[in-house]
């Protein structure tokens, strides 16, 4: 209940109503019958403003918000790049990959949704699951098996060296007997099994609708789809779906990180299975036609001086990689 003064003065003084009598706006007190005494009229204000009082005090208050985690600060991702349970593989991808950069670019926080896509071994979706912590969750893509009887697809080269020893460096070290070859699943319950990326959750859906059931109306913070974007190309995935599929799951505000290998200007996607690349203008045309808004380009693994003509580029040096991030308005 709430109460005007200059009502609560007319109900003290015996008058019970306001009438608007006066065509210039001005308000006149119509005396009643049957008037309230003063001190009975007083204690009938002071009830009321009690009980107003007492609605106000215990009227439900707005759920207060947690403030938002800061992103990773550049000693935070270094020390979980450091951390001594990390695989020695995924330390040796360390040396051309760069998380450190990659992680600081994307803006980690502890407790994002994250989806993977694409996650192969989880090199990268570790690196995610251990950045945003135990509060937050990493869901790691892959596709389903072919079924039988579908399509044969056209040969595709097997992936060059993107980061080819120079001329002159010391010979490589015999290479290891061959791993017993996996799924991704497999991969990503295999480094579940770690209490530092128990965070992560494989799933098996195709690239045309990649996020899960629960998360598929904007329950997403950070999608990331790290040098497989280009093999979308000569594996006939329809990638307006997908893109399409990525901004529906993710919130407004959410981010899309792609990082590629990159190709020559007017080439697009042609020579995704032969040189493994793709041009960076293509790929950016294709994720902003879904919706996305270009957020950024991270420099980090550049070479300019990548003739960018061959899978492995010659003479030997890194390949230019783009790593372009956008978000959802």
């Amino acid at each position: 209940m709430i109460w005007k003064w200059n009502e609560v003065l007319f109900i003290i003084n015996g008058y019970t109503g306001i009438s608007e009598t006066s065509t210039k706006g001005r308000l006149t007190m119509k005396r009643t019958l049957n008037c309230i005494p003063s001190y009975a009229a007083l204690t009938v204000v002071v009830l009321a403003f009690a009980v107003s009082l007492s609605a106000c005090v215990n009227a439900p208050t707005s759920p207060s918000v947690a403030p938002t985690p800061a992103v990773l600060s550049q000693e935070r991702i270094a020390a979980i790049i450091a951390s001594p349970d990390r695989s020695a593989a995924d330390r040796n991808n360390d040396i051309r990959r760069k998380p450190a950069q990659m992680l600081a670019f994307i803006g980690i926080r502890p407790g994002l949704v994250a989806l993977d896509l694409s996650a192969g071994g989880g090199y990268s979706t570790e690196l995610v699951a251990r950045a945003v912590g135990p509060t937050g969750r990493v869901y790691g893509q892959s596709t389903p098996p072919r079924a039988a009887g579908s399509p044969v697809r056209p040969p595709v080269a097997p992936e060059g060296d993107s980061a080819p020893a120079a001329q002159g460096a010391a010979a490589p070290q015999a290479p290891a007997a061959p791993a017993v070859r996996r799924t991704s699943a497999q991969a990503l319950a295999e480094r579940a099994k770690n209490p530092l990326a128990a965070n992560i959750i494989a799933v098996v859906q195709p690239f045309e609708d990649p996020v899960p059931a629960p998360l598929a109306a904007g329950g997403l913070d950070l999608v990331t789809l790290m040098f497989n974007y280009h093999d979308l190309g000569h594996l006939g995935v329809d990638r307006t779906r997908m893109n399409k599929a990525v901004f529906a799951g993710l919130r407004s505000g959410g981010l899309y990180v792609i990082a590629d290998h990159s190709g020559r200007a007017g080439t697009g996607i042609s020579e995704a299975g032969t040189l493994h690349r793709i041009e960076e203008a293509f790929l950016r045309r294709e994720v902003e036609s879904a919706g996305f808004k270009w957020a950024g380009e991270g420099n980090f693994l550049r070479n300019p001086a990548d003739p960018r003509d061959k899978n492995t580029p010659e003479p030997a040096q890194p390949k230019d990689e783009f790593v372009l991030k956008f978000v959802k308005p």
